[in-house]
């Protein structure tokens, strides 16, 4: 249910009452309405976490039911909202991880991060040594690593644009019949993005990229890093195209 109200009173102290709750003020309650009267888009803007805060978004939905008018595309199979729920639950998924690679791995432990993520995909991976610039890790099929395909993977952990330059610094470590992995909690520069599209063997992956392929491949993720990004899966309503005609 959900209990709307209206603050009819100064604070006062009353700690008689309720010891544990002693800053109080009175409520005229006007309606309790069930949760399926409102839109998916409201009954998300007010599960907030904080005790106190203001509804904007969806601030007329709860004035009309207030009111006793209805409350358009509350219904189930015509509520717009639904689909931008799901879309902002996914967006601050998104930014929380990058959020926290940043933080907590950034530099060259982000590449411990990326090694793992590549033997969650089926291969092997190992940290070059460090004075081989341009190239970060080595990953492989084979144990041996002398089966081709050979990827040589550079890692970026800073926020910043990569440009050509940096992408043809790692094509030129690349021998013939080799492939290579370009990774970024950044961006691209439109030029850097042009240069990567026009070589068969350079891929590039940017934030964005790199939470998806770790939302992929999350269930294989071994009990520390799952701890550095500690994530759980949740279900969200799925718009599908009879329900948007």
């Amino acid at each position: 249910m959900v209990n709307l109200g209206k603050v009819t009173s100064v604070y006062r102290y009353d700690a008689e009452t309720e010891p544990g709750y002693p800053n109080v003020r009175s409520v005229e309650w006007l309606r309790k309405l069930p949760r399926t009267h409102f839109t998916q888009g409201a009954l998300y803007e007010i599960g907030s976490a904080l005790s106190l805060f203001q509804v904007k978004n969806y601030a007329d939905e709860f004035r009309a039911a207030i009111e006793g008018k209805p409350v358009p595309g509350a219904s189930p199979t015509l509520d717009e909202t639904v689909a931008a729920v799901a879309e902002d639950i996914e967006e601050t998924t998104k930014d929380f991880v990058i959020k926290r690679l940043a933080q907590e791995v950034k530099g060259i432990p982000l590449e411990g991060v990326i090694v793992h993520l590549l033997e969650c995909m089926g291969y092997y991976a190992r940290l070059t040594r460090k004075n081989e610039p341009s190239v970060d890790i080595i990953a492989h099929k084979d144990h041996l690593g002398i089966e081709p395909p050979i990827i040589k993977v550079q890692v970026k952990s800073g926020d910043g644009a990569i440009t050509d330059k940096d992408v043809s610094a790692l094509l030129g470590k690349l021998a013939p019949g080799e492939y290579g992995l370009f990774v970024t909690l950044g961006t691209y520069t439109a030029p850097a993005r042009t240069f990567g599209q026009g070589k068969g063997n350079l891929r590039l992956l940017d934030g964005a990229d790199l939470v998806q392929l770790i939302f992929d491949y999350y269930d294989k993720f071994d009990a520390r890093h799952k701890g550095l990004l500690p994530l759980r899966r949740v279900y969200v309503p799925e718009l599908l195209d009879s329900d948007n005609e």
